[in-house]
């Protein structure tokens, strides 16, 4: 049960935070009518809009993921993010991260039972299309990245990469339905510390996601997400590939306060140098992610 250990802060979190929602219902009714920022509405898969001019955000993520075919593991990664929109349809998010790693056991990978400080990230959204005068929103993000640890096994690198994904989201239902489509490409060098070698690989993936607006500024809904991880950054050789689904959930607790969270367990897959089923090399069972926004 200890791999459990990081997804329970983060569900009681969002549960106690849904739940207080009902006892400010009445409070929620006096929130200011603002357009629907879908950025973060659909868990894990991105929406398309950027925020109002000259918006200032704090945003707060913690990432877990947990669970491989063996022995016990458990990586999390708590990030702290400035946003900012200083031009119109332009986005600009600067952060820095720290990484936790449990691992005992697992197949492949060195015990380890360590935090350290992660790496800064970075984004630069632009939005090309309005969802206000077109059928849907489309915007270009690039997240150029560096980071300190190694993904999945926790060791000491020094590795850079850049995703690059094009959002597309649509409002299905006026006011109600709401669905988003992310297609990201993902090159990334590794260095690391302890050989020095090099290592090149890349991932693409397709995400999908509806979310329903079940009260004002409350929305709940269902993703999936196929990531391909390849060998090389030329997406040159298929290394593993995994399908997540589950539920994400986001509410606006106030006209400065929101808090989302979104939960995916691996439900297809298979690795390149395995014949079980699912890919638990590249990827693991669950992950889970819980967020708050502060604007100001």
């Amino acid at each position: 049960m200890r791999k459990w250990f990081l997804l329970v802060p983060m569900v009681a979190g969002l549960s106690a935070s849904m739940a207080n929602i009902s006892a400010v219902a009445e409070e929620g009714e006096r929130l200011e009518k603002k357009p629907i920022d879908t950025q973060f509405i659909f868990g894990f898969t991105s929406g398309a809009d950027v925020g109002e001019l000259g918006e200032r955000e704090i945003e707060h993520q913690t990432a877990a993921q947990w669970s491989k075919r063996n022995g016990r593991y458990t990586a999390m990664t708590d990030q702290l993010r400035f946003e900012n929109s200083p031009l119109p349809n332009f986005r600009f998010e600067i952060g820095a991260s720290v990484a936790r790693y449990e691992i005992a056991g697992v197949s492949g990978l060195a015990d380890r039972n360590d935090m350290a400080f992660n790496g800064i990230q970075t984004e630069f959204r632009y939005r090309l299309l309005d969802r206000a005068q077109n059928p849907f929103a489309l915007t270009v993000v690039i997240e150029p990245r560096w980071n300190r640890r190694e993904e999945v096994a926790g060791i000491p690198v020094a590795n850079y990469g850049g995703e690059v994904t094009v959002v597309l989201d649509r409002e299905i239902v006026r006011d109600w339905l709401f669905g988003a489509v992310n297609v990201t490409y993902d090159p990334e060098m590794t260095s690391s510390q302890l050989t020095g070698g090099w290592e090149r690989e890349s991932g693409l993936t397709f995400a999908g996601s509806l979310a329903a607006q079940v009260s004002p500024g409350r929305f709940i809904g269902m993703e999936a997400r196929y990531i391909r991880k390849y060998d090389g950054i030329g997406l040159d050789a298929l290394a593993g590939e995994a399908l997540f689904v589950g539920p994400n959930a986001y509410a606006r607790l106030s006209n400065t306060l929101a808090i989302s969270g979104a939960w995916s367990t691996q439900v297809a897959g298979r690795s390149n140098n395995q014949f079980a089923p699912l890919d638990l090399t590249k990827f693991t069972r669950h992950q889970a992610m819980l967020r708050v926004e502060y604007n100001f």
